[in-house]
């Protein structure tokens, strides 16, 4: 199967059927997931974070069960994809389902640092923000780099527009704190990682200077984790320390990988 373009596929019981000319939707909430040759790194957790987010918006546990068969069925189970289940107000509430075609993963970033003051209204749930977001991120494209670091009200780190953070002090793997930042997949899979491995874990939120030097990570479904190289525009920002630690845990988080099962007849 070949697309070029997004698809995006409007379910009601009668499954999942072309919407046609999209029109404007108000996006309600969102998540999306890498799928490679038909395996997810944390395919329950995305479906859990998506249906909690939908069950808080009043979709019905029966109507969530549903649209996760039929979009099962829908997802090749070759190639490399990047599909995106959606909620949005498009004459009452409807799921939606995005198919899109999967990037390569990008094994480095180069990051530079937002205003103080997070412009989220609510960082917790992927959706309301995404928009805003993703024209935070096309600017620092534009200003030579990779993604945007947003800060809180006293100039410290929370997380990339579309990555959270992680880094490394000594033997010690750090993120930003849960009720700050969204409740990223990868960086939670990371976490339990460590947890395996007897990996402390600290969390805070810190001064950009204070990750001079260190080795810092961006993470996100697409890309797995990203090594931060580059602090700012031009000679901006703290040097960017050494990555020793993520090949290693590269292989470990994509050993987390799970081949997707369809309820609904055989993978196609």
């Amino acid at each position: 199967m070949s697309v070029d373009e997004d698809v995006v596929l409007r379910w009601s019981e009668d499954g999942l059927r072309p919407c046609g000319p999209e029109r404007s939707a108000g996006l309600l909430t969102a998540d999306s997931f890498l799928v490679d040759a038909g395996a997810v790194r944390g395919y329950e957790r995305h479906w859990t974070r998506f249906s909690g987010w939908c069950r808080e918006l009043g979709v019905a546990v029966e109507d969530l069960a549903g649209f996760r068969r039929a979009v099962e069925a829908a997802i090749p189970r070759s190639g490399r994809w990047f599909p995106r289940v959606e909620l949005v107000e498009q004459d009452g509430a409807a799921l939606r389902f995005r198919l899109r075609p999967g990037q390569p993963a990008l094994p480095e970033a180069r990051v530079m640092l937002g205003p103080p003051g997070d412009p989220r209204r609510q960082p917790r749930r992927k959706g309301p923000d995404l928009d805003a977001l993703v024209a935070l991120r096309a600017q620092a494209v534009a200003a030579g780099v990779d993604e945007l670091l947003l800060r809180d009200d006293a100039g410290r780190l929370v997380e990339g527009a579309l990555h959270s953070l992680l880094w490394w002090e000594d033997e010690t793997l750090c993120t930003t704190p849960a009720e700050a930042t969204l409740p990223g997949v990868t960086r939670a899979l990371l976490l339990e990682i460590a947890a395996e491995h007897g990996v402390a874990v600290r969390e805070r939120l810190p001064m950009a200077a204070e990750l001079a030097g260190r080795e810092t990570w961006l993470t996100n479904a697409v890309h797995g984790i990203r090594v931060v190289t580059r602090w700012g525009e031009g000679d901006g920002g703290p040097d960017a320390g050494p990555a020793r630690h993520a090949e290693l845990w590269r292989g470990r988080l994509q050993r987390t990988a799970r081949a997707i099962v369809s309820r609904t007849g055989p993978a196609r």
